[in-house]
């Protein structure tokens, strides 16, 4: 059904994530004409305006994650009296890794007319150029920031079959991609996609392993990270072999930790489920 474009509507509309360039007429005609633009950083929202060359006659509101849940009624007041509300982040998509999420769920329960104007994506942007299948995918955000949640996290997804796609800061990237080497082995298949659609725009790619030494050095801009979809389970092939490999370099007088890792990127299994394995066999507890 189409919108009726006088009446009152939550828009949440795309921006630029990199190549302002990349903006579309409608979201130029939306901060032009808007009774309310709903920005994640006012002071930004203005510049992307000044660059556009658009006039932003609305009134301009912060609408960020700290106020978000406070500020959902009165942009819905706006909608409710016949006006037009434009929700923008600092790139790309509302609602997606940003804020918008609780402005729209709250139109939906009022019953109120909510609709998008598309634009630029990182997920969708990274996703199309990392070379891996696009076909199946889920975006699973920002991974946890403490060592043990982020492990507990990506084990839980060694055996995704889809192909992943993760934020993360650049100061962030060379853990998250060591724990990923742990928890879905050296050998898969990943892309880091850098400050996309910008001057330096850089996608890497190969295995975790090659991808965790070169985010040793030092790694700047927006970043997203695509990960192939396991293509088996995690702990795949000859798992009882496996632990007796592990339980050979133990007795050795290896550790066992070092042990696992060693032994799982030979075979390319995740270090977490084989370590896990191997523990019973080697009469260890885990550390607490």
């Amino acid at each position: 059904m189409a919108h009726d474009e006088t009446a009152g509507r939550l828009v949440l509309a795309a921006t630029p994530i990199g190549n302002v360039d990349d903006a579309s007429a409608r979201l130029r005609t939306l901060l032009a004409t808007a009774d309310v633009v709903a920005a994640e950083d006012t002071r930004r929202l203005r510049a992307l305006a000044a660059r556009l060359g658009v006039e932003v006659r609305g009134r301009v509101v912060s609408h960020h994650e700290h106020n978000e849940a406070s500020r959902s009624d009165e942009l819905l007041d706006v909608v409710a009296g016949g006006g037009t509300v434009v929700v923008v982040t600092d790139a790309g998509m509302p609602a997606v890794s940003d804020p918008g999420f609780r402005v729209v769920t709250a139109a939906v329960q009022a019953g109120l007319p909510v609709t998008a104007a598309p634009g630029p994506s990182a997920v969708l942007t990274a996703l199309a150029l990392s070379g891996l299948p696009t076909d199946r995918f889920c975006f699973e955000g920002f991974a946890p920031r403490k060592p043990g949640e982020r492990a507990r996290a990506l084990a839980a997804l060694a055996d995704e079959r889809r192909t992943m796609v993760f934020f993360e800061a650049p100061h962030r990237l060379e853990a998250l991609l060591g724990a990923m080497v742990d928890a879905f082995g050296a050998d898969r298949p990943a892309a880091v996609c850098r400050e996309l659609t910008k001057t330096y725009e850089e996608v890497r790619r190969g295995p975790l392993a090659e991808l965790a030494q070169w985010a040793a050095g030092e790694v700047r801009g927006e970043v997203v990270v695509v990960v192939g979809g396991a293509t088996r389970p995690a702990g795949g092939g000859d798992v009882t072999a496996l632990v007796a490999q592990v339980r050979a370099r133990v007795d050795s007088g290896e550790r066992l930790k070092d042990a696992a890792r060693a032994v799982a990127a030979a075979a390319g299994v995740p270090t977490r489920s084989l370590y896990e394995a191997a523990l019973p066999a080697a009469g260890t507890r885990p550390a607490p």
